[in-house]
Formats: structure tokens, C-alpha cells, sequence
């Protein structure tokens, strides 16, 4: 499973990617997590609103930060 956090680093994008980073943890997935801070690239996926949350390629959610519980739940917990 590959999921990137969208985001340009501000606290929002932080707070996502840490939860995030539990999440996955807690689910026991073999997943990796990145960050993607370019510009363009996070318009690439159509999110114009950051943070941004894609999973394998798919935009799960955008403009939110997600709890770790509502994440669990976007990765199919």
C-alpha cells in the first residue's frame, strides 16, 4: 500500500501524516507513507485544498485533518 500525505509541511499536513503514520501502525499494514510538498504535484491528484490524503493512488479525502480513527476507517479497518 503506498499513501502520501498532501501538504506543503504547515502543522494541518503534520498532524495528518502523524496520524496517519498511527493508523497504519495500529492496523498492522504493510504500507508506506510519504509526503508530497510540491505544488504541482499535489494539483496533479486535483486537490487544491490541503492536506490531502491519497492511497494508492486514489484521493481519499482533501481540506480535512483526518483523526487517526477516521483514517483507520478510510484504509479499510
Amino acid at each position: 500500500m503506498d499513501i502520501k500525505v498532501l501538504g506543503p509541511g504547515c502543522p494541518k499536513c503534520q498532524t495528518l501524516e502523524k496520524n496517519t503514520k498511527e493508523a497504519v501502525k495500529e492496523l498492522g499494514l504493510d504500507a508506506k507513507v510519504g509526503h508530497v510538498t510540491d505544488v504541482n504535484e499535489i494539483v496533479g491528484y486535483g486537490v487544491f485544498i490541503t492536506p490531502g490524503l491519497v492511497v494508492d493512488g486514489e484521493v481519499k479525502l482533501a481540506g480535512k485533518v483526518a483523526t487517526k480513527n477516521e483514517i483507520k476507517k478510510l484504509l479499510g479497518e
